[in-house]
Order: structure tokens, then sequence, then C-alpha cells
């Protein structure tokens, strides 16, 4: 009776302790990913990427003082990174696109416009094809890309 007990311990043992020592893994393995890359764009330690979020596989970093901003997505195929450095930006907004005839967001951007000329640049934030289940994370990713773009304005400002 103390052997059949003793296995059924270990098995509930490995049933619970797998599956958190690979969530542990994972979530060291993306730490140490977004380390890197906050680390090559840090422009030999001139930008430091101090303020940070991270939501639906995607991370927004921003250094008030330097003035630079840096966007990560996992979620796509290849994942993308973005940096926009701040100082040259005179403004910026956020664009929600639209299916035809509907209110049915299938893509949001961040649009920069440059001081020096009529340039702009867009960074996809949000799109359809990238939410696997179909806009499930659409209303948190817009909330954060709200909360985020007063963030980016107030930067530009100062």
């Amino acid at each position: 009776m103390d052997t059949s007990v003793t296995i059924i311990g270990l098995v509930l043992t490995l049933i619970i302790a797998i599956p958190i020592f690979y969530s542990i893994r994972y979530s060291s393995l993306n730490k140490t990913k977004i380390k890197s890359i906050k680390q090559k764009f840090s422009q030999n330690n001139r930008f430091n990427f101090e303020l940070m979020e991270t939501q639906n596989k995607k991370v927004l970093a921003l250094d008030q003082k330097n003035k630079g901003f840096l966007l990560m997505d996992f979620n796509a195929k290849k994942e993308v990174v973005s940096f926009v450095d701040l100082n040259t930006i005179q403004s910026c907004k956020l664009i929600p696109t639209t299916e035809n005839n509907s209110d049915t967001i299938v893509k949001i951007e961040f649009q920069f416009h440059y001081k020096e000329g009529e340039k702009t640049d867009t960074i996809p934030f949000y799109t359809i094809e990238n939410d696997q289940i179909g806009q499930v994370c659409l209303h948190e990713d817009h909330q954060i890309a709200k909360k985020w773009i007063k963030m980016i304005q107030d930067c530009i400002t100062i």
C-alpha cells in the first residue's frame, strides 16, 4: 500500500512540475531575448529603456530622458522589432484600420511624423492575422496602444 501511494504521489508531482518547469524556462528565454534586443538598440548605452510594458507577446519600451521608443512583437511569424528615435519626431498618432463597411478593426498602427520634411513612418501594432483566435487581443491591444500613444506624445513635447 505504501508503494502505490508513493507512485501516485510521484506521478502527481511530475504532472504539476513539468508544466511549471516549461513555463519558467519559456519566461527566462523571453527575458533573455528582450534584454538582448534592448541592448542591441541602446546604441552604446545612449538609450536606457527603463519604462517597459508587456502584453499579448508584445513589448513596448520607452526612454523618456533620451527619447527613444522600442516595440517588439513576438506574435508574428517572424518577430518584428521597431525602434524610433523620438528626437526626430514631431508628432505621433494611432491609426486604426477597419474592414469595409463595418466597425471591425483589422489593424492598429503607430504613425510617426518626422520634424524634417513630410516624411511619415508607420509601425504595425496589431494585425488580425497575428491574432490566432480572431480579435481576442484587440480590445487589450487597443487600450494599451492608446495609453502608449499618450506617453509617446508627452515624451515628444518635453
